[in-house]
């Protein structure tokens, strides 16, 4: 019985990789048809010319010209040229056969995540549908952007820490880290889950592994161009905000309700917010943001060390990252979409529905209404800020603790008065 029961899991897991990954693929097909084939808005020159400086022309990353990304995406951008690339369109094509494998990739592993989780057969379907589906709910973004090759990488980190791989999970959000920067923020919880689940010698030898990386990968840029290496990283942290973010939206409700002026204009390869009163608000979300992140580590930390809630609490991390930042692009939503498929119970359905609206709002204005949105037209303003909106409450809802553990932080403000155990049961 318990040898059937095992077999009947092991196929549908088999299954579930399958088609997901099969899906992902036909889903990006159909990307290069009908009106997706509308999106000109590529990336992909951006990263064809880093290339070609470096391989071509010999230039060093951050000491000769400005790379605003981590030192982990330069190999990205330099393999489609190694593999035979001379024209653009060459590139295009080599570039989106990577980012399509990337994706493959990083279903599949959200596939089997969800599968082993133990959950119904009728939730396994739903998230295999929607991991197969994800890159016609979020667009044609995602054919000229490298975002799916750290996206892969953190599902992959969380996939070998779920199966107990933990050091390769450590290792992999290094990696991750050096590309994107954001699976750094899932590092606080896998280090509390490790402590947790095995020894704090375990966990410091975790956090070793992903020190390590990352040092690596930084470290020669650090020596031979620590200014353009410095300009990478905290220009994203002094930058305005981009007309998709959480602060651009306030302002543009206010434009529509109101009629308050707006203005753009173009730096760090984005269209932002221009205005005094824009900065600051964006300077008071960088505070939001690392408070958000504080919070999501703490409530984690104050409860049982789980792997539901360890999948819940990355997810939130790195939606909390996301939508208090002061950039909002597209593409940041492929981050969340196989760490999000893989929830469960009923908060992980209404993440899931939650983030499909949000992809599908985000088509309405990119990419072919992106210019209407650059002149505060009221459709693709409010659409912005619905989106927004929805990623607020999607952060909030995978965010929010159990019962035990508000029970166990006073600073929620939950039980004062209810509350009749001893301070030490507590804890």
């Amino acid at each position: 019985m318990a040898h059937s029961f095992s077999v009947t899991y092991r196929s549908r897991t088999f299954l579930a990789v399958t088609i997901a990954a099969l899906g992902f693929a036909i889903s990006w097909y159909l990307l290069h048809h009908g009106w997706y084939a509308l999106d000109h808005l590529f990336d992909t020159r951006e990263y064809n010319r880093d290339a070609r400086l470096i391989l071509n022309k010999g230039e060093t990353p951050y000491l000769n010209f400005k790379l605003e990304y981590p030192p982990l995406s330069i190999p990205l951008f330099l393999l489609p040229r190694l593999l035979g690339a001379s024209t653009f369109p060459q590139y295009q094509h080599i570039f989106q056969l990577m980012m399509c494998a990337c994706g493959m990739v990083s279903v599949a592993l959200a596939a089997y995540i969800l599968s082993t989780s133990r959950v119904s057969t009728r939730r396994v379907v739903f998230g295999v549908i929607v991991l197969a589906a994800t890159p016609l709910m979020l667009g044609a973004v995602l054919l000229s952007r490298f975002d799916l090759f750290p996206t892969m990488l953190t599902i992959g980190a969380l996939t070998a820490i779920y199966t107990d791989r933990n050091r390769t999970g450590f290792a992999l959000l290094a990696l991750g880290t050096a590309a994107k920067a954001y699976p750094a923020v899932i590092v606080p919880i896998a280090f509390v889950y490790v402590w947790r689940t095995l020894s704090r010698r375990e966990a410091l030898v975790c956090l070793s592994v992903f020190a390590a990386i990352v040092l690596a990968c930084f470290l020669p840029f650090a020596i031979i161009a620590p200014k353009g290496l410095w300009w990478a990283i905290h220009g994203q942290e002094s930058r305005p905000p981009q007309i998709e973010s959480l602060v651009s939206a306030i302002f543009l409700a206010a434009h529509q309700l109101i009629g308050t002026h707006l203005s753009t204009y173009f730096t760090h390869q984005s269209d932002n917010i221009d205005g005094h009163p824009a900065m600051q608000a964006a300077g008071y979300i960088s505070i939001v943001q690392a408070v958000a992140l504080v919070l999501i580590w703490l409530a984690y930390a104050g409860g049982a060390a789980t792997k539901q809630r360890l999948m819940f609490a990355a997810t939130a991390a790195v939606c909390a990252f996301i939508v208090f930042d002061r950039v909002l692009s597209p593409q940041y939503l492929i981050w969340l979409a196989p760490m999000v498929a893989v929830l469960t119970g009923r908060r992980g359905v209404m993440a899931v529905v939650m983030l499909g609206v949000a992809m599908g709002l985000t088509q309405i204005w990119y990419p072919t209404h992106f210019e209407q949105l650059k002149l505060f037209q009221p459709l693709e303003s409010w659409a912005v800020v619905a989106r927004d909106l929805l990623l607020v409450a999607l952060c909030m809802t995978t965010a929010w603790p159990d019962a035990t553990v508000r029970r166990s932080l006073p600073w929620l403000g939950r039980g004062r008065g209810r509350r009749r155990m001893p301070a030490v049961e507590a804890g």
